[in-house]
């Protein structure tokens, strides 16, 4: 075994790899490699955008590929504008899209028709598909994940404790790979799939669209109602069977794949989980409640699966949904996991029931407007369809993220000694009125997820945000470039999708190649490279920074540790925009515009205390200094005006030295960002501690911890007050140096029984003077009051 050591955070941790697994047995050819073997491999090794001319004619013509409809297409190509310019080489609108359609295309899609025997359909059931042991190749030998791909089974330990992370850190990688041969290598698959209804103007189209990737990656019957849901069940296991079946041959046999370092590995791929909601796992796991593949079996000896009367009596008498023939029944080492959206279901409607959709709502309203987190301006009760991206940011303000937790169980625990109360309130209610029973399969679910992230690893991984997102960009979107009514109109959609994979992967291929950038994978170190939601964005960032804007995808989400200002600890970064909102502010100015009347005191007594601290002495003047502000973006500090009143500033948690000389940890709100300038011409030079910009916060008092109130568990805070010299009453505030903040939280006002009638999301944080410290405002928050306050 490999055993390997090293320091997480202060506390020692081991790692122990599986000694039998991920051998290399040779060298091959990864995804972009094989883009060589194309018929035109020698002309783009003259012209690497070849059919085109050059790139800029690869540009345009996807563009118009990809913004343009065809009829568009033409009236652009027969624009006057060309009798005077130089025209495209391609001068018809079927000569781009044939040369958009002889680019190369690794696993091409195809349609296949469906029939059952005997049961006939108004209209053809095509499938549209690829093999999906075709594409798991394509996804293993992608050189984008080349810094991101995991071969071995492996168990961390962080001092005592287990860790556990993504599939190959979890028991039942070690126990399958235990089983394999030696040097094996598991590419554990994770399917996704989620019915959905496009909607046309000529018409209704379903689609049940299943979605693939790996683990080692770092998501129309005129019969009987009751036999048309079995027989549908049964066609979507059958397109499933065709789709999978070379997937469960290599999980049976296994087969050689080449990594995206071109290292040729023995491949075993075994089913780990199918992510989807409750209705589909039920229709997936062919049960209507938990039973077992025996059971099918046994019932399917019993009677004919054919006499769909015969065989609907007898499977609905053992809980059974009618399908004899999953697809999962003969896949060697099938794991079947499944995450459902419990919250919305439930606990969501029963804070409803319990305080009201008026107030429910007022509550979020009114909530203050920070960075980073969804502001719901019309409440939340009014929303009929939401996505989980939107579960998730009402989760923030009300409950979840305990359930990756170790104390997952005792909030089960928690939940179950308290639950009476959901009751008495009349809370829960079904069709027929208030239920005083809690017989809910989701959250009989919640008792299985420690002992699954123990077999499988953590949840996230099988997250449906991903799954959610694709039913749009490759579902959805696709179809608006369709005629549902033509004959050929799947044809058309093995064509787009094709089509537009092609392009996706030429675009890569020929801004690598153009630039001299080997086809291996060569990101910077993970302190230095840009997270981005798309890894081919990541990738070219780091590869090719300067052609980030030639590559599309998602918004990205940069790395302020590149050039932010870091914290002591160098775990928080702090950005400013380079140009201030205000330019050289005199201290009586600043007092003015954001009503702070003891800056000036603040600025002494924090230059007095840096300069005793570092031994930098200044002849610098705050009194007659001039200084530079900045409203900021990502925390804000906004002065009072017409649409803030009294301001609108953020609140953040500062880890500073305090009176006694120790670190202490503050509540406080920004009011002013800030730096001292020095005159141009002047000679000074300021000392470090006021070379960055600064901050004036406002601090606020712990007066409650979650001991105080268990069955509430979270921080509770007031403001902090003082008196001046005239014995004047007014905020606590002082100036704190930009590295001193850990990172921004969310405060929630204590409302009390009703919210007031004036308040408003721009002065809740003044009106209020009690707040809750919200640890589930985001993962840092709550591990941190989690962890290090407790």
């Amino acid at each position: 075994m490999i055993l390997i050591t090293y320091v997480c955070d202060q506390t020692p941790a081991t790692g122990i790899c599986h000694p039998n697994a991920g051998y290399i047995f040779g060298t091959g050819r990864n995804m972009l490699d094989r883009l060589e073997d194309d018929e035109y491999s020698y002309w783009r090794k003259i012209n690497r955008h070849y059919p085109f001319q050059d790139e800029g004619e690869w540009e345009l013509g996807k563009f118009l590929v990809e913004n343009l409809t065809q009829t568009q297409m033409i009236k652009f190509l027969k624009l006057k504008w060309f009798d005077t310019r130089e025209r495209p080489s391609f001068t018809m609108k079927d000569q781009l899209l044939g040369w958009m359609d002889s680019l190369p295309c690794f696993t091409e899609w195809k349609v296949s028709k469906i029939e059952f025997s005997g049961y006939k359909t108004v209209y053809p059931v095509e499938l549209i598909w690829r093999d999906a042991l075709e594409v798991v190749k394509q996804l293993f030998s992608d050189p984008i994940f080349a810094n991101h791909m995991t071969y071995a089974p492996h168990i961390v330990k962080v001092g005592n404790q287990r860790e556990y992370g993504d599939y190959m850190s979890a028991d039942m990688a070690w126990k399958i790979q235990d089983y394999l041969p030696v040097g094996a290598t598991q590419v554990p698959i994770i399917l996704g799939s989620d019915k959905t209804h496009v909607t046309r103007i000529t018409g209704g189209l379903e689609m049940h669209p299943v979605f693939i990737t790996i683990g080692n990656i770092d998501s129309e019957f005129r019969v009987h109602p009751d036999y048309q849901s079995i027989l549908q069940a049964r066609l979507w296991h059958k397109c499933m069977d065709l789709v999978l079946a070379n997937l469960k041959a290599a999980a049976l046999d296994g087969c050689f794949m080449p990594d995206p370092n071109r290292h040729i590995r023995f491949v075993f791929t075994p089913l780990v989980a199918h992510v989807c909601d409750l209705p589909e796992a039920s229709m997936i796991a062919a049960v209507a409640k938990n039973h077992t593949l025996q059971l099918i079996v046994d019932t399917a000896r019993k009677v004919d699966p054919w006499d769909l009367d015969k065989f609907q009596k007898a499977a609905k008498a053992v809980d059974l949904s009618g399908v004899h023939m999953p697809y999962w029944r003969d896949w060697l080492y099938a794991l079947l996991h499944t995450c459902f959206k419990f919250f919305a279901d439930h606990p969501l409607k029963w804070i409803k029931e319990t305080v009201g959709a008026h107030e429910l709502d007022n509550r979020f309203i009114v909530q203050h407007k920070r960075v980073g987190t969804r502001h719901f301006t019309k409440g939340v009760t009014h929303v009929k369809q939401m996505t989980g991206r939107e579960y998730r940011e009402i989760q923030r303000t009300i409950f979840i993220y305990l359930a990756q937790h170790p104390s997952m169980q005792q909030a089960l625990s928690d939940f179950h000694s308290y639950k009476g109360a959901i009751i008495e309130a009349e809370a829960r209610k079904g069709k027929k009125g208030v239920k005083e029973d809690f017989f809910i399969p989701k959250l009989e679910l919640l008792q299985s997820f420690k002992g699954t992230v123990q077999r499988l690893g953590t949840l996230m991984q099988f997250s449906a945000d991903t799954t959610e997102r694709l039913l749009i960009t490759h579902c959805k979107d696709l179809f608006s470039w369709t005629a549902r009514q033509s004959k050929d109109f799947t044809e058309q959609c093995v064509r787009l999708l094709n089509r537009q994979e092609s392009m996706e992967i030429f675009d890569m291929y020929a801004l690598l190649t153009s630039h001299g950038v080997p086809l291996v994978n060569v990101m910077h170190a993970e302190e230095e490279e840009i997270t981005i939601a798309n890894p081919a964005l990541a990738w070219v960032s780091c590869v090719l920074p300067d052609e980030v804007k030639l590559v599309h995808g998602p918004r990205p989400v940069r790395n302020h540790f590149l050039k932010g200002i870091l914290s002591g600890d160098a775990q928080t970064a702090f950005q400013v925009n380079v140009t201030p909102d205000y330019n050289s502010l005199s201290p009586a100015e600043i007092s003015t515009k954001f009503i702070l009347p003891n800056f000036n005191c603040a600025l002494t007594d924090f230059i007095a205390r840096s300069s005793s601290s570092s031994g930098e002495h200044t002849r610098w003047d705050p009194e007659y200094g001039r200084y530079h502000t900045w409203n900021n973006r990502a925390v804000q500090a906004y002065p009072p005006s017409d649409d803030f009143p009294l301001g609108n500033c953020d609140t953040i948690l500062v880890d500073a030295t305090g009176i006694n000389g120790k670190m202490t940890s503050y509540v406080a709100q920004v009011r002013l960002i800030f730096q001292p300038v020095v005159r141009r011409g002047s000679k000074l030079e300021l000392p470090s501690y006021l070379s960055d910009p600064l901050l004036y916060i406002q601090l606020f008092r712990f007066i409650s911890s979650p001991a105080d109130c268990p069955e509430l568990g979270m921080w509770t805070v007031e403001h902090a007050y003082t008196q001046d010299q005239n014995g004047n009453r007014h905020r606590e505030g002082v100036i704190i140096r930009v590295t001193d903040v850990m990172h921004a939280v969310e405060l929630i006002p204590v409302f009390g029984e009703t919210v007031a009638k004036d308040v408003t999301s721009a002065t809740c944080l003044e009106h209020y003077e009690h707040f809750f410290l919200n640890n589930f405002a985001d993962k840092e928050s709550y591990h941190t009051f989690s962890t290090e306050f407790a």
